[in-house]
This record gives structure tokens, C-alpha cells and sequence, in this order.
């Protein structure tokens, strides 16, 4: 198929950042938004914009009838959605088949196979795909819980099928705990969700977050575009990612790489997908979830292979064949720090107008953002404005680099995340690698 217009279904940074490579492609770029996102950037650049609802999200960027309806309205025949939002969400992808508008992801099924957690450990362990040890499958009561922990040994965690982001997860170290974290985690992740059901795995102590991005065409072709290291996290909340994860040996990157095109395969999988893995202090590694859309740390990949993974997102959609694995080559070191509308030492959001914004540039620096001086930050939102990237020989020049554009990077009006990068830029043990997922709690 032909994709001539493609709709933007997503908002902020990764919208602007769709936008150019649509363009780029020659093809026309329809923009969505909300009433709190009128003036956003990326609006005047788009071909054309549709406003599609109130600053809610659910009134908004979650209303599925006013996206297809502005798709439908400006001829788009295919939708981009993303991450965040509808990007995961299954019916979405089958309205979009219904309505003979190309979903620019995986089929809803296949979202539908991974996105219950249990169920896509149980599918990663008939492909030999190394899992954490835990349940197999839902555990229907805390006692069923408290029985497998006891003769597994603790520390366990249990976590909700339908979870995410942290919540309906547990963390439990004594038998005593068990049942009281288990029903607690429950009640979240029921709230949140719409669904209680729990499992339960062993916990890994001290592991690092390494991911693998792939990409599967419809003739059956997969390649991975390498690893990252997205372990530097607070609250389960990715802060700076790199790639390539250099705590890996050859044989655990190799073995890693494999696997992952191999569940790719597995699945039948067609378009990007990140598959999520822990990894031990003795560099083995087990299966934590896949993510079934674009991720926020892709530039990185982008950075250090070369590839646009936008624009290939589109091309495999399209029906086009994938690139050979042996054309992907993965050189260099690149970093990226997500640059949040926070506080820097709490956290707590920090909407507002942007005074003065001065973006950092130069060779291989990429500020991804769609702010600018007199951009006024809504609250109603997830509060990251934009992704500092950085590409460089070696990891210690790339942090280097990471640090000149950190200090080149001027911004008032609001506090933002920029200071606790320059701070974490120069801890020892992030220069070291000495840390872990815990690391900032």
C-alpha cells in the first residue's frame, strides 16, 4: 500500500518529531490537539491541524471516535500513534483496520498477546526465551501466593497483569509481608487498571534495565537495531538512556541480540517492538515484557545505526521490505537525557510560560522538543518537554558532550530536569557504571 497522509494520533515532542520524518518522506502530515495544546509548535508545521477535544485527555488524545473522525475529515490513510496514548491500545488498532486506515504499529492482536504480562512470559518461555522464575500464570488467592514464595525463596515481587509504570507492583523480602503487599498491589492495580489479576516473580536483586529494539516487516524479515541501557531510573521511571550497554560482555550482547529477534519471530510480529529485559551481576538475562510500539529512548538507536526508525515504521507499513541485518551497524556511544517540566531535586511537576529558551546544538547534539521562548507548559499532561541526545566515539566523550549541551542549555520561566543531569553526569558511579535500577530509589 501507498501512504500519502499520515495523522499524527500524539502530542509534544514525539508528534514534531513524526512530523519531519512524514514530511521528509514526502508525504503530508495531519496534526491533532487539544484545547491546552493550541499553540503548540508542531501545529504549524503539520499540513494540516484539527483540534479534537478539550484539555481531559479521555476528551482528547484518548477520544478514539475524534481521531478517526479527524483522519476520516483530512484523508489520512494512515495513523501514527506513537507512544503513550492509544500507541498500545488493541481496539484502537482494529478500528483503524475497520475503517480502512493503516494502523502504524502491530496488529491488535498481537498488542493483545503482549500486553498481559503473564501470558506473554508464559508465550517467551515456548520460544526459549529466558524468563524470570515465578508463577505460571495468574495466582488466584495470597495464600497461592505465599505458598509459591515460600518454596522459591524471597525476595519476590508481585505485579499486576495489566501494569505499568509501577503500579500493582510489590517488592516483598519477608513471608510475613506477603499476603498484606499481595491484596495492596491488588486493590492498585484493580483501581488503575480495571484489573486485579497478580502474578508473581522472583526478584532480581540488583539488575540492570536492558532493552533491544527491533523491527519485523510483513515478509517475515526481523533485525534488531542493538541494545540500551535504560537502568539510571526513579520510581520505575526511565531518566537516561544509552546505548550500547556497555556492562555487557560480547557473549551476553550476542546472546541478548539473538533472543530478541528470535521472540520476534516467534510471535510473528510485524513493525518496531522493544523487548525489556533484567540483567544480573553475572551478565544472564531474563525476559521482562515487550513494548509493541516506538519507545521514548529511540534516538539512541537512531543515533548510534544511523536508521530513522520513524521513517521505517512507515516504509514497513507500507509493505516495504526490511533491511538486512548485515547493513545495521552500530558504531559510536550516544546518550539521552529526558528533560522534564520538574523540579530537580523533588520531582514535583512545574508547568508554567517559558521566559527565555536557549537550545543547545553542534555536531551530533539533538535536542528533540517541541518548546519554545513563550510556550506556556500545560499541567494536564505527562510533564517531559523534550530529549537531549547526544553521539560520540567513546561513552566518556559522549558524557562529555552530554555535559557541554547540558551547560549550553538555558531555560527560565520554569524549573526542568537539565540540573539533575549535570549533577548525575558527573557521580562517579554513573561514569563507572556502578549503579543499578534502584539506584535513586
Amino acid at each position: 500500500m501507498n501512504i500519502e497522509t499520515v495523522l499524527v494520533a500524539n502530542r509534544g515532542e514525539i508528534a514534531l518529531r513524526a512530523i519531519r520524518s512524514i514530511k521528509a518522506m514526502g508525504k503530508r502530515a495531519i496534526a491533532v490537539y487539544s484545547s491546552a495544546d493550541k499553540d503548540a509548535s508542531y501545529i504549524s508545521y503539520a499540513d494540516a491541524s484539527i483540534c479534537i477535544g478539550s484539555a481531559k485527555s479521555v476528551d482528547s488524545y484518548l477520544n478514539i471516535p475524534a481521531i478517526i473522525s479527524a483522519a476520516e475529515i483530512s484523508g489520512a490513510d494512515a495513523i501514527f500513534p506513537g507512544y503513550g496514548f492509544l500507541s498500545e491500545n488493541q481496539r484502537f488498532a482494529e478500528i483503524c483496520e475497520e475503517h480502512k486506515i493503516k494502523f502504524i504499529g502491530p496488529s491488535g492482536e498481537t498488542m493483545s498477546m503482549m500486553s498481559d504480562k503473564s501470558n506473554a512470559k508464559d508465550i517467551m518461555k515456548k520460544a526459549g526465551v529466558p524468563v524470570i522464575p515465578g508463577s505460571d500464570g495468574i495466582l488466584d488467592t495470597p495464600e497461592e501466593a505465599l505458598e509459591l514464595a515460600n518454596s522459591m525463596g524471597y525476595p519476590v515481587i508481585v505485579k499486576a497483569s495489566a501494569g505499568g509504570g509501577g503500579r500493582g507492583m510489590r517488592m516483598v523480602e519477608r513471608k510475613e509481608d506477603l499476603i498484606s503487599a499481595f491484596l495492596s498491589a491488588q486493590s492498585e492495580a484493580a483501581s488503575a487498571f480495571g484489573d486485579g489479576s497478580m502474578y508473581m516473580e522472583k526478584f532480581i536483586q540488583n539488575p540492570r534495565h536492558i532493552e533491544v529494539q527491533v523491527i519485523a516487516d510483513a515478509h517475515g524479515n526481523v533485525c534488531h537495531i542493538g541494545e540500551r541501557d535504560c537502568s539510571m531510573q526513579r520510581r520505575h521511571q526511565k531518566l537516561i538512556e544509552e546505548s550500547p550497554a556497555v556492562i555487557l560482555s560480547a557473549k551476553a550482547r550476542q546472546g541478548l541480540l539473538d533472543v530478541a529477534v528470535k521472540a520476534t519471530k516467534a510471535i510473528n510480529y510485524e513493525n518496531v517492538g522493544t523487548f525489556e529485559f533484567l540483567v544480573d551481576k553475572n551478565n544472564d538475562y531474563y525476559f521482562m515484557e515487550m513494548n509493541t510500539r516506538l519507545q521514548v529512548e529511540h534516538p539512541v538507536s537512531e543515533m548510534v545505526s544511523g536508521i530513522d526508525i520513524v521513517e521505517w515504521m512507515i516504509r514497513v507499513a507500507e509493505g516495504e521490505k526490511l533491511f538486512s541485518q548485515k547493513s545495521v551497524v552500530l558504531r559510536g556511544h550516544s546518550l539521552e537525557c529526558r528533560i522534564t517540566a520538574e523540579d530537580p531535586e523533588t520531582f514535583m511537576p512545574s508547568p508554567g510560560k517559558i521566559t527565555k529558551l536557549v537550545s543547545p546544538g553542534g555536531k551530533d547534539v539533538r535536542f528533540d522538543s517541541h518548546i519554545y521562548g513563550g510556550y506556556s507548559v500545560p499541567p494536564h499532561y505527562d510533564s517531559m518537554i523534550g530529549k537531549l541526545i547526544v553521539w560520540a566515539d567513546t561513552r566518556d566523550e559522549a558524557i562529555a558532550k552530554m555535559l557541554n549541551a547540558l551547560d549550553e542549555f538555558q531555560i527560565e520561566g520554569i524549573k526542568t530536569s537539565a540540573a539533575f543531569h549535570v549533577k548525575m553526569l558527573k557521580n562517579p558511579d554513573f561514569i563507572t557504571n556502578n549503579y543499578d535500577t534502584k539506584y535513586l530509589g
